[in-house]
């Protein structure tokens, strides 16, 4: 990908070879690579953020691993964890939380907006589905 946006931008500069129209054009070329090469590299690592939900006995574990950093933990019990959509006024649209146990956790702020629709929704049921007591 770099390699090639490279080379298609070279092709207006054959017509400008040996002037000096050509230096002032060619730093503007390789600001223009190093941005979508450091861009690239910000979208991978960014792919690297992991965040686990699991169910252990009636306890919800949600543990975020940022790409820096250690990682944070949060548990409740599964009665008393809520999830909750903020369509506005959080960090991205649709900002889906965990609340239970005095605290209030993020969840999935690195999806996009329908992928966090559809988070929250599952959630909910997952939650709602935990609640139910067992019949006998």
């Amino acid at each position: 990908m770099i390699l090639m946006a490279f080379l298609l931008s070279l092709i207006p500069l054959y017509g400008v070879l040996g002037t000096t129209a050509l230096w002032v054009i060619l730093p503007f070329i390789l600001i223009m690579v190093a941005a979508l090469w450091l861009g690239l590299e910000k979208s991978y690592k960014s792919g690297e953020i992991l965040e686990e939900l699991h169910l252990e006995e009636d306890e919800l574990i949600l543990t975020h691993t940022p790409v820096k950093g250690a990682a944070q933990e949060w548990r409740c019990n599964t009665y008393w964890a809520r999830a909750e959509m903020h369509v506005s006024g959080g960090k991205v649209p649709f900002y889906v939380t965990l609340s239970g146990n005095g605290r209030r956790v993020e969840i999935g702020s690195f999806l996009s907006e329908d992928e966090r629709k559809v988070l929250h929704g599952e959630l909910k049921d997952y939650l709602k589905a935990l609640q139910v007591p067992p019949s006998v």
